[in-house]
């Protein structure tokens, strides 16, 4: 189930590559590296989400970082 899962989630990554890319033709490089960091970032994540579906989420990260920062101003 795991590697269907994979397999799809990179074939939609893909697809939707090979349609966007066209349009970023006339846009600058700095336009088509951040597409492709946040499309990259973005298939990280959903992979690791299938893989291991008890990670934890991005508030739980902000949770941690700013609890002891709330603690102090009290």
């Amino acid at each position: 189930m795991n590697w269907a899962a994979l397999a799809v989630i990179t074939v939609i990554v893909i697809l939707m590559i090979l349609y966007e890319w066209p349009r970023l033709r006339q846009h600058t490089v700095k336009e088509k590296s951040v597409f492709v960091i946040m499309t990259t970032a973005g298939w990280i994540l959903a992979l690791l989400l299938v893989l291991f579906p008890e990670l934890p989420g991005p508030t739980q990260l902000v949770d941690a970082i700013y609890k002891p920062l709330g603690k102090l101003f009290e």
